[in-house]
């Protein structure tokens, strides 16, 4: 059985780039050939403040966008977060998402492409790397880092790679696979 790969869009903002950076990286990682990849974009969920009257780990969820979010995240084995920086800071869709679920996160690898302007993202990541380690996940060393996103922007919205970007993006999966073959029998 092949691995699954959510490639999560983490920005929910009107006119976010986070989704042109998200097909390239989906693209990218089906050439790869490591895992079986899904994008999943946030927006779709629509997500309140955290609203479930139980702790998340209990997995007693009252709400249906919870149970529809649940869903989502249980059925990968690994995760990579395409993430913007707002205000050295992680999106706060990111944040409330993954404090959404616990148990379905536990004992999965997971990587950042991050992308914004000279910084390319990478302060957002470190409080990220830290956040998901309480949920349980190993959070890549290795990652993705788009400075100046708006330069690799084409007149029609998709996002351009370069040798530097799609070197960085390889090393990450095959990191990424490695850690979700070996973390496999702790999920089961």
């Amino acid at each position: 059985m092949s691995l699954k790969l959510h490639i999560i869009i983490c920005s929910t903002r009107p006119g976010r780039v986070g989704p042109s950076v998200a097909q390239w990286f989906d693209e990218f990682a089906r050439q790869h050939g490591g895992f079986d990849t899904a994008l999943v974009d946030l927006a779709d969920f629509n997500l309140p403040v955290y609203d479930e009257p139980a702790h998340p780990r209990m997995q007693q969820y009252q709400h249906e966008h919870t149970k529809r979010w649940s869903k989502s995240v249980a059925a990968a084995d690994a995760y990579v977060f395409v993430t913007p920086e707002y205000n050295y800071s992680p999106p706060p869709s990111l944040v409330n998402a993954l404090d959404f679920v616990y148990r379905e996160w536990n004992y999965k690898p997971c990587g950042f492409v991050s992308y914004g302007g000279v910084s390319g993202g990478l302060r957002a990541v470190q409080m990220e790397r830290l956040h998901v380690t309480t949920l349980k996940m190993m959070p890549m060393v290795e990652g993705v880092m788009v400075p100046m996103v708006a330069s690799h922007i084409d007149d029609s919205g998709a996002f351009g790679s370069n040798e530097l970007i799609d070197a960085s993006a390889k090393t990450m999966l095959d990191e990424l696979l490695r850690w979700a073959e070996a973390l496999r029998s702790m999920r089961s």
